[in-house]
């Protein structure tokens, strides 16, 4: 299968990372490669980019295209995940970095593959996982076994869904569920028939909440986010680009918190904090895509950059 992706706001993040020649760049996630071509690019022979992708067939793709002169061999590529950024870097014998890129969108190529069972438009198994080769499904476990407390609480935190508890119940009830389309039609059935008046499937939230379970993706980014901050050089950028508004969330709070020079709660009247900060917010509000990049590729619609640069 090809690994193919459109890359969101690609000009925006590039011009918000402000690349030049010869620099080191880390494109945290791979995916497709469209960041990697533009920024090795960019960059030229005496640069090189750090390209990362827990998809083992993210990488088998872009060694393909490399070979193929697709992309150019500046290029690093490493099989894992971008929460162990630190390491990756010095394993690579690279100590700082010039700027950094998170693309956190799921590629079209996750959500096309029958065996992944990412995607509700698709019958698959429940695995749900970034790298793909799994002996024991995470996401059949949760769906599977936990209490209604626990699956109630994914559902609810990690999707946002307001009918988090009739969508457990009924996963319950069912039980056990196999595939994608038995999930799917559960959670179709314990949901209003009106459910979100069709403005995006009901299974939808769900998905994302146990997708994000399955790959601890939330303290994956906070990890990768302060270990990007501790690589970067001075005046180093970093460009994020998320699609739901929990990973936006983490994004903007750790931003803010990185900028500020006393991070005590309100209430205590001198600063004993001793914090120093270390970003310098370059986006002061998310950027989001032009109505043509939306009408070209409807899967950007709900993305949001943030760029911030080293102090």
């Amino acid at each position: 299968m090809k690994y193919s992706h459109i890359p969101v706001m690609l000009n925006e993040v590039v011009a918000g990372l402000n690349i030049k020649k010869g620099e080191i760049v880390v494109d945290c996630t791979l995916g497709g490669g469209g960041y990697t071509k533009a920024i090795s690019e960019l960059v030229g022979d005496k640069g090189k980019v750090l390209s990362i992708d827990a998809d083992e067939m993210a990488i088998k793709n872009a060694k393909t295209r490399i070979k193929n002169k697709e992309l150019t061999e500046n290029i690093i590529l490493v099989n894992d995940n971008f929460s162990n950024i630190t390491d990756i870097i010095q394993k690579n014998g690279l100590e700082k970095i010039d700027a950094a890129v998170f693309d956190l969108g799921l590629s079209s190529a996750q959500l096309a593959d029958e065996k992944r069972g990412f995607s509700f438009n698709i019958d698959a198994p429940l695995i749900m996982e970034f790298g793909g080769k799994v002996e024991t499904s995470k996401t059949y476990y949760i769906v599977n076994n936990y209490r209604f407390e626990d699956l109630e609480k994914i559902i609810r935190e990690y999707g946002e869904e307001r009918y988090a508890g009739r969508i457990a119940k009924a996963i319950i009830n069912n039980r056990p569920l196999k595939t994608t389309k038995e999930l799917s039609e559960t959670i179709i059935k314990a949901v209003p028939k009106n459910y979100e008046r069709g403005r995006i499937h009901p299974s939808t939230r769900t998905f994302q909440a146990l997708r994000i379970a399955t790959n601890d993706e939330l303290e994956s980014l906070r990890e990768a986010l302060t270990g990007v901050l501790a690589s970067l050089k001075k005046t180093g950028r970093v460009a994020v680009v998320s699609f739901h508004s929990l990973e936006d969330r983490i994004v903007k709070q750790f931003f803010k918190k990185e900028s500020l020079a006393c991070v005590c709660p309100p209430k205590v009247p001198i600063c004993v904090c001793h914090h120093q900060p270390k970003l310098k917010i370059i986006t002061k509000k998310a950027l989001t895509p032009s109505a043509e990049e939306i009408k070209n590729n409807s899967r950007a619609r709900s993305a949001k950059l943030r760029v911030a640069e080293k102090i």
